[in-house]
């Protein structure tokens, strides 16, 4: 690079990351709050609100089929591969101005603190146009196309107004015939995304930045208890088949499990009790279950000993225990080199590196299907996200710039990484 960036430097960038994070927040499909879902009206003003500042770097700009933002900034040569950075530029309602915006606005500045100069490698900012589900409830629309996941079926879902992904797609302006032109090329040599960490962990460690590992798998599953409805008042205890008891035993269970397997969350969000009358003993309960871990057999050793449980706790109690999947997701490791070089750039910075999972699913575990893909967390204060409180802090988007400056400069002499392409 022709010159180094003082500390200075890196806190003026950070400020200006911070307040282009706050404009990209008043698009919204509310008034009053921040809501911004795949290819809405206010995804147009995101756009050219990203755009406007890609092309003051010389970056060459487009928009490919499924409504992803590309910025290309070319390397020392026309051939050069190149390399991703970015996240999404969606949000959940009523959300607040980080979860996913702060990674596409940090790449572009870090494409900035390049101040003009050429790697051996060229760099291609993208904003995903959907990460978190909530049009169409199906997430990663964005990086699915990059690789090749946006199929017919998909494309076919509708939203609450009876609009699919397809016509959604040309509503926009697009064409998804043209999908195919989304997808990855061959001379991809990896993707990296900043994204906030949406929990407490680097907080309570004092860590400005955290290095992700892995990103959890996680199952989610219905579980229904079928008992004896009847009436509340002349029905003895001992003679009872209650399903919500049954129930309210195993929801008690599937937190002590999770308390005592180390890394693994388990919650129970969602119980329903039918007939949902105060007098009436419910016949039956059903309650969701969402669990996590980074390593899938810990997870999936934990999932049977909960089904052993419901099956055991209902027959205690005369009452029958069903379940059915609808999510079963595996761990993603991230990339070991990648993840070694964040870390090394991460001390560079100053900062203490902490290696961790990701609890949450994000674009990085898509396209780690297809390239090397890694990400760097940054503090989230309080814990706090998908809220209008959600925050950062200036010094660690600092941070958080120094960091992938040394990143870029550490795979610009890297043989390792120029040698690396998409898999097929």
């Amino acid at each position: 690079m022709k010159s180094v960036l003082t500390s200075s430097d890196f806190a003026r960038l950070a400020e200006e990351v911070i307040v282009r994070c706050e404009k990209l927040a008043t698009f919204s499909e509310d008034a009053g709050g921040t809501r911004r879902t795949f290819l809405s009206p206010p995804m147009r003003d995101c756009h050219r609100e990203v755009s406007s500042w890609m092309n003051a770097l010389g970056m060459t700009v487009s928009v490919d089929a499924v409504g992803n933002l590309r910025g290309f900034f070319a390397g020392t040569s026309p051939a050069a591969p190149r390399i991703l950075i970015g996240s999404h530029l969606d949000t959940v309602p009523n959300a607040g101005a980080f979860d996913g915006i702060l990674g596409v606005v940090l790449a572009v500045e870090l494409v900035e603190s390049l101040r003009g100069s050429k790697l051996p490698f060229s760099i291609e900012v993208i904003g995903f146009s959907e990460e978190e589900g909530v049009r169409f409830g199906v997430p990663f629309i964005g990086s699915r196309a990059l690789v090749g996941r946006v199929d017919e079926e998909l494309l076919g879902r509708n939203d609450a107004n009876g609009i699919s992904v397809r016509k959604a797609i040309q509503d926009f302006g697009l064409n998804p015939n043209e999908l195919s032109k989304a997808a990855l090329r061959d001379d991809v040599l990896g993707y990296v995304e900043f994204h906030i960490e949406q929990g407490p962990v680097l907080e309570s460690l004092g860590r400005p930045l955290g290095v992700v590992e892995a990103i959890v798998g996680q199952n989610r599953l219905e579980f229904t208890f079928a008992g004896q409805t009847n009436h509340a008042g002349t029905t003895p205890m001992n003679l009872r088949h209650d399903a919500l008891a049954a129930a309210a035993e195993w929801i008690v269970a599937v937190e002590s499990l999770a308390q005592r397997t180390t890394d693994l969350v388990a919650t129970v969000g969602f119980v329903e009790a039918k007939p949902g009358a105060t007098n009436v003993i419910a016949g039956e309960a059903r309650a969701t279950l969402d669990i996590r871990h980074a390593s899938d057999r810990a997870r999936t050793e934990a999932l049977d000993e909960l089904i052993r449980q419901a099956e055991a706790i209902s027959s205690r109690r005369a009452v029958t225990a069903k379940w059915r999947t609808l999510l079963a997701q595996n761990a993603v490791a991230m990339d070991p080199f990648l993840t070694d070089q964040i870390e090394h750039a991460v001390q560079k910075a100053g900062c203490e590196p902490h290696r961790m999972a990701s609890g949450a699913g994000h674009d990085a575990m898509i396209l780690a299907e297809k390239i090397p893909a890694a990400m760097i967390f940054l503090r989230t204060p309080g814990g706090i996200s998908h809220d209008p409180a959600e925050s950062v802090h200036l010094e660690d988007v600092a941070k958080a710039l120094e960091c992938g400056q040394h990143l870029l400069t550490q795979l610009a002499a890297s043989q390792e990484f120029s040698g690396r392409t998409c898999r097929a």
